[in-house]
């Protein structure tokens, strides 16, 4: 054991069950499920395999892992994670820069207000020694202790409270931005999505759907095609026997084929089908129909004979339809940005109840969306993951960045959510106006007291009401009022933030009202 200070990058490490990871890196060997909550803020652990980044500081749970270090020291994504809400708390929103020029005139106020004070009760009789009670009193009640506190203190609670749910905040600014944001736009892929394809449906003509599912597996799993990896995951998720296939034949472009149990299957598209001379017969409505959906339609056929339709689609994130429903709540317009075509991005719409569709977007046009959006007014915010959605992140009034994504856009975007998650969307949306909430009623408090206590420790009150304050009960009415700041800027801790009971919630309910596809732009 050495330590971590002395690890350098590319380092072999053997990271034991229970042993706290030390650095960033990508396990060489060995196979474990690693607790990532302190980071991600999943509860769940999350298995680890050959070819998969570990996060320094996350806990090995129950397997060996031999890990190459990546990252080291402050290049680490725990210590950027503390960096970040670091300067995030340390930075100054522009209500919070308003506060400050507020105060620095409370402080004037508060000396000319003394002043005057004194140079009144003395015009009008009364002894130096009470014109100067009255002064002091002026001056003690009116420090700016409250007005001070009103906005950092906000600001400190909702960007800890964001950073526990895997929400950084990169500035202050970003907070008030996002509770002005009218309009989200998300990117389909890798955002609302998996980012990989699985098995939507499997549509027999009446052969026994577990074994041709079988059939089909046992082929499929000799193949390294993304959309085979979906049916042997169905497969496997259903239970069917595993068969084994003799031979097997890749048709680059089209399918596959393989004898199997001794049968010839063939799996593929509708060219592979023609070129083996095997009639789709009545699933061929069925393949147009779910081709007409915006699926993927694979046909499977046995022994000359077409015997299944396999409809295969990008996973929808569990989360998403709780987070556009959030949004909804929320009375935030949802647009879903994608270059995928018209009828896979309307069948994702109407699946997640998105209001607006603009489908069949080159990268380079994303940026150009979002301002034709900010010419109508729109608070614009983006949400995206790739190299491409990094100018569109640059020019949306608040850029946030799902944290599996590229390094480019997380370094562009304000925000940038470590558990890529939908669900996080709404999550910093609803951070941002409590936050901003919290600092407007912070900062009425601290202006509304000044007003009320200013004329009555000047005495305004006592001749006709006998109503005074003496020096030690104003400074103890200053120290209340910061007391009364600091703890309505807690109280943000209470907020009610969208959580992963919610998607249960959903399923219970079935379809919400916005379960229709939106327009189409």
């Amino acid at each position: 054991e050495i330590p971590t200070a002395e690890v350098a990058v590319d380092d072999l490490l053997l990271v034991r069950p229970g042993a706290r990871i030390p650095v960033d890196g990508i396990v060489v060997a060995g196979e474990s499920d690693v607790d990532e909550s302190m980071v991600t803020g999943e509860s769940l652990p999350v298995h680890k395999e050959p070819d998969g980044e570990v996060i320094g500081a996350t806990i090995n749970t129950n397997g060996t892992l031999r890990v190459r270090a990546t990252k080291v020291g402050a290049d680490t994504a725990l210590a950027q994670i503390v960096q970040l809400v670091q300067e995030a708390q340390n930075s100054k929103a522009p209500g919070q820069q308003l506060a400050d020029r507020a105060a620095f005139w409370l402080v004037l106020v508060a000396l000319i207000g003394g002043g005057l004070t004194l140079l009144g009760w003395s015009l009008s009789g009364a002894t130096f020694a009470t014109s100067l009670l009255f002064a002091i009193t002026v001056v003690v009640v009116t420090c700016p202790d409250a007005l001070g506190l009103a906005t950092p203190t906000a600001i400190m609670v909702g960007t800890g409270l964001g950073a526990k749910r895997g929400v950084l905040f990169k500035n202050a600014a970003a907070l008030e931005a996002s509770a002005r944001i009218d309009t989200v736009i998300l990117d389909k892929t890798g955002t609302l999505t998996k980012g990989e394809p699985e098995v939507t449906d499997f549509i027999t003509d009446g052969a026994p759907e577990s074994e041709v599912l079988a059939l089909v597996a046992a082929l499929e799993r000799e193949s390294e095609h993304p959309l085979a990896e979906a049916v042997v995951r169905y497969a496997e998720a259903a239970g069917v026997a595993a068969l084994s296939s003799t031979t097997f034949e890749n048709v680059p472009g089209h399918g596959a084929v393989a004898t199997v149990d001794g049968h010839r299957v063939v799996v593929g598209n509708a060219r592979l089908m023609k070129r083996e001379q095997i009639k789709a017969g009545d699933l061929a409505g069925t393949r147009d129909e779910l081709a007409a959906g915006g699926r993927t339609a694979v046909m499977a056929a046995v022994d000359g004979l077409a015997v299944a339709v396999i409809g295969i689609a990008d996973a929808v994130r569990e989360t998403s339809s709780v987070a556009i429903r959030e949004l909804h709540d929320m009375g935030i317009n949802v647009v879903m940005l994608t270059g995928d075509n018209q009828a896979t991005a309307d069948r994702i719409a109407g699946q997640l109840g998105i209001d607006t569709v603009i489908a069949e977007v080159l990268p380079s046009d994303k940026a150009n969306k979002v301002k034709e959006l900010q010419e109508q007014g729109k608070k614009v915010a983006m949400v995206g993951d790739g190299v491409n959605d990094a100018p569109a992140l640059a020019l949306a009034d608040l850029g946030m960045a799902i944290g599996a994504g590229t390094d480019v856009a997380i370094e562009t975007a304000d925000i940038v959510l470590m558990r890529s998650d939908p669900l996080d969307v709404p999550t910093a949306i609803r951070i941002g106006r409590g936050t901003v909430r919290k600092m407007r009623q912070n900062l009425g408090w601290a202006v509304g007291y000044n007003v009320i206590a200013l004329p009555i420790a000047a005495g305004i009150f006592e001749p006709s009401l006998g109503l005074k304050l003496t020096p030690e009960w104003a400074a103890l009415a200053m120290s209340g009022s910061s007391f009364l700041v600091a703890t309505n800027a807690i109280l943000l801790k209470r907020l009610r933030l969208p959580s992963i009971e919610d998607v249960g919630e959903s399923r219970d309910q079935g379809p919400d009202e916005h379960a229709e596809a939106g327009a189409t732009l």
